[in-house]
């Protein structure tokens, strides 16, 4: 039973490791050529890989380069789950939205400017990203839900969810996303009347 256990964590870090090193592959080839300018048996081929793999790991184009699904839906969760006694949930969000924000502006590094520029200069990047960062609200919704004691058909928790990673998105796309951020937990927490 132990050597099947080790045989299943070598398989599953095997597949970690090949799914890594074509996103890295690929995401480099789109910073160099462009994203239009590569397809995905040129990736295939760079990252030493048959498409049939590529594909096995990534089902789009567009995955190749935005695919952190997981990671981002178990960092909602947490974010939720482990804030401390007395601290809301939306106060928690709220400085979860502006780290994000700030990973996005305030980025040094060439390699996370020029990604950024690539999701959101190129429409299909851009669509697929907003799709999957709004899919998350289910994850989100169930986890304020949880949190919150919230009966099963009070849409409150799933409103909450669709606003603040709607917030998040549109602060990313804004010429100021602090501010943008800013104005719109002004309007999830307190209502934020403009009259």
């Amino acid at each position: 039973m132990d050597a099947e256990l080790a045989q299943a964590g070598r398989r599953e870090r095997k597949k970690a490791a090949t799914r890594a090193h074509i996103s890295a592959t690929a995401l480099k080839l789109f910073l160099e050529k462009g994203y239009e300018n590569v397809t995905v048996r040129d990736v295939a081929a760079a990252a030493d890989v048959s498409p049939t793999t590529l594909l096995n790991h990534f089902a789009t184009k567009e995955a190749l380069v935005v695919d952190r699904g997981s990671e981002i839906s178990a960092e909602l969760v947490r974010t939720v789950a482990d804030r401390g006694p007395g601290v809301g949930i939306l106060d928690v969000l709220r400085v979860y939205a502006h780290n994000r924000i700030e990973q996005a502006v305030a980025a040094a590094d060439p390699n996370t400017q020029s990604f950024m520029a690539l999701v959101v200069g190129n429409r299909d990047l851009s669509e697929y990203w907003h799709r999957t960062w709004m899919g998350h609200e289910d994850v989100l919704a169930e986890a304020i839900r949880e949190q919150a004691g919230a009966p099963p058909g009070d849409p409150r928790p799933a409103v909450i969810a669709h606003l603040v990673l709607g917030a998040i998105d549109f602060a990313l796309r804004s010429a100021d996303p602090r501010r943008i951020l800013d104005a719109a937990f002004d309007v999830i927490i307190n209502g934020g009347s403009i009259e």
